[in-house]
């Protein structure tokens, strides 16, 4: 679970709001905090849902090996953070379905559901909401497709890597999925038939360098 917003910064009267992944403050509009001074605000809350997770491949020269496909974005201060490919069901989607969608999108790579990861639990506040944010995270197979955020949607991100699993947990931006990267690296290490599904019908890619 993410770290609780210390109580000074928090209107009075209000519930602990927990701080989303990544441990980004809260950002609260001067004016809506004045008037909860003077007469209580009660914001609706509302329900969001999202998937996604890690897709994999076995390095073709290093078969014991295995990289995901991570997504380089700049938050809103401009910084650039490595994160997991995800985002909102559509329509009557189940969340494997979101993710395998998804992680496609994002990254340009087709991949199918091996392990279930975790589900990261959030809730942050809008101008105008309390939104309670449940994000599940898969284990793909990467089966296809070339790495590219050309097609994702939203075009948000600015580009799509390679990295070795064991070298995630640093690379990643969110403290909550540095922590799915440990599970998916204490997988890898404790599954042989995992590892075997990851390398059976491993199709080659380009391998760019890192940053």
């Amino acid at each position: 679970m993410s770290t609780p917003v210390p109580a000074s910064d928090r209107p009075d009267g209000r519930p602990e709001v927990p701080t989303p992944p990544g441990g980004a403050p809260l950002r609260v509009n001067p004016a809506r905090r004045a008037a909860a001074t003077s007469a209580p605000v009660h914001l609706p809350i509302v329900d969001e849902t999202s998937a996604g997770g890690l897709v994999l491949r076995a390095e073709s020269d290093r078969p014991e090996e295995f990289s995901a496909a991570v997504l380089l974005r700049r938050n809103r201060t401009g910084r650039l953070e490595w994160c997991l490919p995800k985002g909102h069901l559509e329509g009557r989607e189940t969340p494997q379905e979101a993710a395998i969608r998804e992680i496609r999108e994002e990254t340009g790579i087709r991949g199918s559901i091996q392990a279930e990861l975790g589900v990261i639990d959030y809730w942050f506040t809008g101008e105008d909401r309390r939104v309670h944010k449940v994000v599940h995270h898969y284990l793909l197979r990467a089966e296809g497709g070339h790495l590219t955020v050309e097609n994702d949607p939203d075009g948000e991100a600015e580009d799509a890597l390679w990295v070795r699993v064991d070298e995630l947990a640093e690379r990643l931006s969110y403290p909550n999925e540095q922590r799915l990267a440990v599970a998916a690296l204490d997988l890898l290490v404790s599954s042989r038939n995992l590892r075997d599904a990851l390398r059976a019908d491993a199709f080659p890619t380009e391998r760019p360098d890192l940053p």
